[in-house]
C-alpha cells in the first residue's frame, strides 16, 4: 500500500498537523506585531523551516524511509511542522502590509522565504554535525 493510501498514515498526519496548528495558534496570539510586521509568522516559518531541515536530514541519515521512520516524517514533517509552519497566512499577510507599505511587503515577503532557506540549509548542516558526532 502506498504510504498516502494508509488511514493509518493520514491519521498521523491529522494528529500532527493539529498539534502544529495549535502551537502556532498560540505563538501568534502571544506575540505582539510591531510596526505591522507580523513577526510571529516569520519567525514561525523560519524556526519551521530549520526543524524540517534537522528532521529530514537526520532521517535521511539512519537508512531509508522505512515504516517507523515513515511514520515520524510523516507525523512530525508533514503533519506537525506543516501544520506549524504557514505560508497561506505569509501570503495574506504581505498583501496586508502591502496595502498600507509595498516596500514593507515585499521586504517581508522576499526575507521570509530567504531566511527561511537559509535556516533549513542551517538545520541540514547541524544535522549532518550531529550524525558525526553519533558516529564517532
Amino acid at each position: 500500500m502506498i504510504a498516502h493510501q494508509s488511514w493509518a498514515n493520514i491519521g498521523i498526519v491529522a494528529a500532527g498537523g493539529a498539534a502544529g496548528t495549535g502551537l502556532r495558534y498560540a505563538i501568534t496570539l502571544s506575540m505582539p506585531t510591531p510596526a505591522a510586521v507580523p513577526l510571529a509568522t516569520l519567525g514561525i516559518n523560519v524556526v519551521g523551516a530549520f526543524l524540517l531541515g534537522v528532521l529530514l536530514e537526520r532521517l535521511a541519515h539512519h537508512g531509508r524511509d522505512d515504516a517507523p521512520r515513515r511514520r515520524v516524517r510523516l507525523g512530525i514533517g508533514t503533519g506537525g511542522l506543516g501544520g506549524f509552519t504557514t505560508y497561506s497566512a505569509l501570503a495574506t499577510e504581505t498583501v496586508t502590509l502591502g496595502a498600507a507599505h509595498p516596500g514593507l511587503a515585499i521586504a517581508y515577503a522576499l526575507g521570509t522565504v530567504v531566511i527561511g532557506a537559509a535556516a533549513s540549509i542551517a538545520g541540514i548542516a547541524v544535522a549532518r554535525t550531529l550524525n558525526r558526532r553519533h558516529e564517532s
